[in-house]
């Protein structure tokens, strides 16, 4: 009989970080109205910040930060804007600096992703993934840095693992993913005697995310599939709040300009999901193994 391989346990942020960490703080988090970014505003939440998610979708921006504000005794202000926008960005600020004074963290988060081929994707859509990532990116700092300044606060953005190997089928993300991992890098060194912090979050396969969903291939040969991930288990979201209550708090005071990869050791062996080089050779070939875009 094979033996059992071990899984790690997942651990929820309040187990592990003390109450009251984050007391009148207050978070500006784009892309937080779903997915990922959603929970890391929970968890920062949770410790005792205000925050204000932004995002296109005024009605989901809604309901999501009515589900996050509920138990915290903490408020979470909707605001709807578009990251590719300066001028819809600078608002948003404005808005969370009137309603709560301060802004102490920034997470941008903010991102588009499919799968398609070089030869398969147009040039608008490399464009507007770019636009929304990595402009999107700097238009959050840029329109954040003065108050950021003033809290001594710190940055994380949420990044990816695409673009540390020649991932097919993401030039359009591995391109704006590591142009976001240099952002964070001269943020870091510009800002560190400012007192601000910078820092990339990079997950990997996070179960039960948009991201997962969309990225995912069906069957057997999906993300999905553990046994290339050496925790033994696919991510949860719980795993990147976590790591962003510890960039966070002060017991991260010495770690600023570094990219955090969280997915279980997968990166050291990951493997491109659809068969190769079918899947370059021809695209069609494998249209019935690539999830829908929704």
């Amino acid at each position: 009989m094979a033996p059992k391989a071990h899984i790690t346990p997942v651990v929820d942020s309040t187990s592990v970080f003390k109450d009251g960490l984050f007391d009148g703080k207050v978070l500006f988090c784009t892309g937080g109205g779903s997915g990922i970014c959603k929970d890391m505003t929970r968890a920062v939440m949770r410790h005792g910040a205000d925050a204000i998610i932004v995002g296109r979708n005024l009605e989901r921006l809604k309901a999501s930060a009515e589900e996050l504000s509920k138990g915290t005794g903490r408020r979470c202000l909707p605001v709807q804007g578009d990251v590719r926008q300066p001028k819809a960005v600078q608002e948003a600020v404005a808005k969370a600096v009137e309603a709560f004074g301060r802004i102490d963290f920034v997470i941008c988060g903010a991102a588009g992703n499919f799968l398609a081929p070089i030869s398969g994707l147009s040039e608008n859509a490399f464009r507007t993934v770019i636009e929304i990532d990595t402009l999107g990116t700097y238009n959050t700092i840029k329109a954040t840095l003065p108050h950021v300044r003033v809290s001594k606060g710190s940055y994380i953005h949420v990044s990816a693992t695409l673009h540390y190997k020649g991932t097919p089928y993401q030039i359009h993300v591995s391109a704006a993913k590591a142009a976001v991992d240099a952002i964070s890098a001269v943020l870091a060194v510009e800002e560190g005697p400012h007192g601000i912090r910078s820092n990339v979050i990079a997950p990997g396969p996070i179960g039960g995310t948009e991201g997962m969903d969309r990225l995912g291939t069906k069957g057997a040969d999906g993300l999905q599939n553990i046994r290339g991930i050496p925790a033994g288990r696919v991510g949860d979201v719980r795993d990147i709040s976590n790591t962003t209550v510890f960039l966070f708090s002060d017991a991260a005071s010495f770690i600023t300009g570094h990219v955090i990869v969280v997915d279980g050791g997968n990166e050291h062996l990951r493997t491109f999901g659809l068969p190769y080089p079918e899947a370059v050779l021809d695209p069609q070939s494998v249209k019935a193994l690539i999830k829908p875009r929704l």
